[in-house]
Order: structure tokens, then sequence, then C-alpha cells
């Protein structure tokens, strides 16, 4: 991939410096375009036609148009087959064909294109500069306005090379302790936003304007099961081959799940042979396989596929001595502690590719995960009159099956609420933890009600098992884990691609209604596994889902509990007793390490929180 900047006044230093805080996104070379208006940077990390003339900033032909660009257009042959009557192209890269596409037709070029990007073009003659990013959002990109200076850039970091004020957002931050990340438009920081996916940007005359152009539509409307299968094989065996195109060496992220196994399958018949596989485990002392259950099935299956496989080991030392360069090269707060592994996977899969496939998006696609079966449970005893909800025997049965979190959302209603219930942090705790005068309860349940379930979007023709998997992927697949995957590869200048999330295999899994993917209305990705049926060994196919295991819980408790007592002290920084309660912050890590309380996820919130303050507040 790549990194891009710019702003709307002339400085040749300051675009160089900004280039130079995103030169691990492109460490094969850089340049800059500067004029009396307009100064671009570019970073590059070379896929696609590694020649000088591929070089970026890249100028349109006639000179009048300046792109900067991170990303890969899969279908860039197509347009270029399209375009070559029109255009007289200079190179064999996608760029090219960019610059080509929007000097045909405008800002209506983004709906021709399939890929992941973040982009900007400079018309000289209107003076108008045009921003772009993809359609789910895999490629980032931010920018800030004061209503006189407008500059963006790939990473928050970047942008913090200009004399800006730096306010933090009161609301931002309460969403993120209670959702871990922080959700689209908004960042940290008040005046920096996030240009939403499938969104473009014009500056024109100092004067902003952002428009969607393009949204999901169709949902639950497909009528066959059979019909279903054969047309995700067919356009995830599209998507995958799309994504091979590389003029760099290219591997897989391989675990024990379905997703990656079937990429793995799909890529063996389609002539990548030997695959180049990267799996990470743990180093855990314990005689079990629960924190390494996905490691070891995923070298069962590089050995059935024949893959030339790659394993790493993360130990607890790994975490203390990487955190604070992870949280950095995050800088848009989240806080997940499979940042560290994927940052040690990525750092090792560099040393023998440049590009890695990965499984990112299948569990939102096709109802993966827990929370989908079990709302689709919950609507079924919605159903039931609530006397009969609220009876004790109810209660009981699930006290017997330890599924009292279950039982606590069984009168949670559809929308939002029924969302929060399963993704966001016990309020119990956080409003403990959080100083009364910053605390903002409500914040959360306010922006996304506005953001999501306003009048513009009409939740009817969709069931709520679908609701839920659409907003997981506008909101934590998004701001959590896309951002995550971007950081942590592009930390290490390797290029992290999502054959999941081609835009039309995601409408396509839009439109399979979520009972077809319940499997007996319990298990989900039915229909997923049976298109992959082929592809996937028995012993794959058949394992049950299984949620990521790490041993952080237990790392806190043992090599990490000195050094997270040290950073969640008040002392680890200045002026931050205004956010938190640190005698109750001790509580919890104190309940926490005596076994008392599992708390993983909140203390991990609070250690990032404590060292991105740190590293950027100045």
């Amino acid at each position: 991939m790549c990194g891009l900047n710019g702003f709307n006044f002339k400085n040749k230093d300051l675009i160089c410096s900004m280039n130079n805080a995103l030169s691990h996104r492109g460490p094969d070379d850089s340049g800059v375009f500067v004029s009396d208006f307009m100064s671009l940077g570019h970073t590059r990390l070379s896929i696609m036609d590694l020649s000088k003339a591929a070089t970026q900033p890249m100028s349109s032909v006639d000179g009048n148009l300046i792109l900067v660009f991170n990303g890969e257009i899969y279908n860039f042959l197509e347009l270029k087959k399209e375009l070559q009557a029109y255009y007289h192209f200079k190179t064999s890269g996608d760029s090219e064909v960019i610059l080509a596409a929007y000097s045909k037709w405008g800002r209506e070029c983004v709906q021709k294109f399939n890929g992941i990007f973040a982009l900007a073009i400079w018309d000289k003659n209107k003076q108008e500069l045009f921003l772009a990013r993809d359609h789910l959002g895999v490629k980032p990109l931010y920018y800030y306005h004061d209503g006189d200076k407008f500059i963006f850039a790939s990473e928050i970091k970047a942008i913090f090379k200009h004399d800006i004020n730096k306010v933090l957002d009161k609301k931002a931050l309460n969403i993120y302790f209670r959702l871990l990340y922080v959700p689209e438009p908004l960042t940290p920081w008040q005046n920096i936003f996030k240009l939403p996916p499938a969104h473009y940007l014009v500056l024109k005359n100092n004067q902003i304007a952002t428009t969607k152009y393009w949204c999901l539509q169709h949902f639950d409307n497909l009528r066959s099961q059979t019909e279903a299968i054969s047309a995700v094989r067919e356009q995830f065996i599209k998507s995958v081959r799309a994504q091979l195109m590389s003029d760099r060496p290219l591997g897989l992220y391989l675990s024990g799940g379905i997703d990656s196994t079937a990429l793995l399958g799909v890529m063996s018949i389609l002539g990548q042979k030997p695959v180049q596989t990267f799996s990470i485990g743990f180093d855990v002392s314990e005689q079990t396989d629960k924190y390494n259950a996905d490691f070891i099935l995923a070298n069962k299956t590089a050995k059935h596929f024949k893959s030339d496989h790659h394993e790493v080991v993360l130990r607890a030392i790994d975490v203390k001595e990487t955190m604070n360069k992870i949280v950095w090269h995050m800088d848009d707060l989240a806080s997940n502690h499979t940042q560290t592994p994927m940052f040690m996977l990525s750092s090792f899969a560099k040393k023998e590719v440049d590009v890695v496939l990965s499984g990112d998006g299948g569990d939102e696609l096709f109802a993966g995960y827990d929370r989908y079966y079990l709302n689709y449970i919950l609507d079924k005893f919605q159903r039931l009159p609530e006397s009969l909800r609220k009876n004790f025997l109810v209660k009981d049965f699930f006290t017997f099956f330890h599924k009292n979190e279950f039982y606590q959302k069984i009168n949670t209603p559809l929308g939002c609420a029924r969302w929060l219930a399963f993704m966001s942090q016990k309020e119990s705790m956080v409003k403990n933890f959080l100083q009364p005068d910053f605390n903002q309860p409500n914040t959360t349940f306010d922006f996304l009600q506005q953001k999501f379930f306003n009048k513009q979007f009409d939740y009817k023709y969709m069931s709520s098992t679908k609701a839920l998997q659409y907003l997981d992927i506008q909101t934590w697949l998004l701001d959590d884990a896309l951002n995550r995957a971007d950081r942590m590869s592009m930390a290490n200048g390797l290029e992290q691609r999502v054959p999941f999330l081609d835009k039309d295999l995601v409408a396509l899994a839009m439109a399979i209604p979520s009972e077809f993917n319940i499997k007996n209305k319990y298990q989900g990705k039915e229909v997923f596994k049976k298109a992959m049926r082929d592809y996937v060994p028995d012993y794959i196919y058949n394992e049950p889902k299984r949620g990521f295991f790490s041993p952080m819980a237990k790392w806190l408790r043992a090599d990490l509990k000195n050094w997270a007592y040290e950073i969640l002290s008040p002392d680890y920084n200045d002026n931050v007793e205004y956010f938190l309660n640190f005698q109750e912050i001790k509580t919890i890590l104190d309940k926490h390490m005596n076994g008392e309380h599992y708390a993983l996820n909140t203390i991990w919130s609070l250690i990032t929180f404590q060292i991105w303050y740190k590293l950027f507040s100045k």
C-alpha cells in the first residue's frame, strides 16, 4: 500500500515532513507536488508496476490532474480496456487508470472502481481537490479543517506535523471507553475527522462538501438457499482471483478457522502453489490447546494443502517491548489485545512477502459470531408474553446453562439498545473508573441512535439479525478490525487484502436471509460453509465456531502484572485525573489479578489510553 497526505497551501518542507511521518506505509519511494494552492505528498509501497513511471504524485497526460493514491483497484484492467480509446496510458498499473477514469467520468468514477482505496486528485484548472475512500473503508483517510487550513493524510500523526490546536473530543473519548474504538466520522480530536466509507469529499474555495456514492440496498431478498450457495461460491472465487494480482511476493494469514482455510483452498486451485502461509501462536506453559488451538489447526491445514508455512510465537515480553510502538502506529485511539499478535505476525510475514490476504469480514457477512444466533433466539423469546419472560423458571433455566448474560438481554428491545447489549462494555464498570465530570453515559447511545436508527434507514426490510450484521460492518468491522489490520500491516510496509470485502460479495451476503446461515437455528455461516465444501478439509468443515483466545488475561496476572500497575498509576501521565478515577482502576486491577473478576477488555482499554495520551497529548 502507500501513504498519502496534503494541504491547501504551499510548503515543501512541511509536505516532506508529513511524508516522513508516513514512511512506514511506503518504504520503497516518496514524492511531492507543490504549487501555490496545493501541496501533495506520497510514500510508496510498490506492488503493481514497479517502474519509476508509476511513481506518485502522478500527473495525467495533459498535466492538469495530480493524483496520490493508497490501495488497489482490482478491476483496473477491465477499466483500462474501456478507457484506452480515450486516454493514452504510459504505465501498466492501476494508478494511471484512476486518472483516466476521473478525466472521463469525473467524481462518479468511484462508482466504477472495485477495490480498496483512499485517493486525492488535484484539478489545477478547476482549483478543486477531490478525496475518496473505498466502499467498505478498508483504507483510512483523515482530514482537518478549521475554515482556513485543510489538511488530509492516511494517518493522524502526519496531520500533527502542522501547527494546529490539539483539542481532545470529550464525546469521542466517552464512546471509546464503551466501544473500545472511536466510530467514524469522529476521531479523538476536535476538527480532525475520518472520511466515511463510500464517500467522497470536494474542497472548493476553502469549502468542503461530502457525498455518499454507494450503499447497501437489498437485504434478505434471496428466496433459495441453493441459489445463495452457488452465487457465493462463484463470487468468492472471483474475488480471490482478482486479489491475487501482484508484482511482488504474496501470501496468506492462516488460522484454524474456515475463512482463511477457504482462502487457502481457493488460492491453491487458482494456481498459487505453494502458497506462502503465516500463523502466530502463544508461548504458554499450560499443557492445553486452548490458546494455540488455531495455531495447531493452521499447521495441519498447511500440511494438507502443502503450503510453504511459516510460524511465529508471541511471548509476554514481546507485548511490553512493542506496545508503545503499536499504539503509535494505531494513533486513532482503539483498544484490542489482538493488535500485538497482528503486529508481530505482519512483521514476521514481511520477511517473505509484500502482500497478504486475510479472512477479515467473513463472520460479519455470513453470521458467524455467537451474537447473531443468540439474537435469533432473543427474537423467539420476545414473542412470549413479558410475564412469562420474567418467570423465575426461565431465569433458572439460563442460570443452569451458564447463560446469565443472555438472560439479561431477554427483554432488550430491537434497535440501538439491542446492539449495544452485545457490543458495549458494561456501564456499571465504565461509570466507576471515569470521573463524574467527564463521564457521559448517554453519549454512545445518542450518537448511534442518530447515525443508524433515524428515519434515513428503514430496518423493517431486514431481520434483526441482519441488522446486527449490517451495523457491525459499519462500526466494529470498520473502526476496529479493518483499522487494526491496516495499521498493523502498514507499520511493517506490508499490504493486507481482504477478499471477503469485495463490494459485490458484501452486497450478495446482505441479500441472503439470516435464517439461511443459522444452522439448526444456533450455528452460523451455513451458506458460506456449503459454498466452500469442496475447498475445505473435513476436520475444518466440522469444527465448531471458536472465538479468539489469547493468554493476555493470564499474562496480566503474571509476566505483565508490574507493567500494568505501572501504566495504570496516577504518576504515569500528567492531568489524567480529569478523565480517570485511579482508585477505582486499582480495584479493577486487583480483582482481575486475584481472579475475582475478569476484566481484560477494561484493563486493556485503560492501558491503551494511558500510552496513547502520553504519546499524543502534547
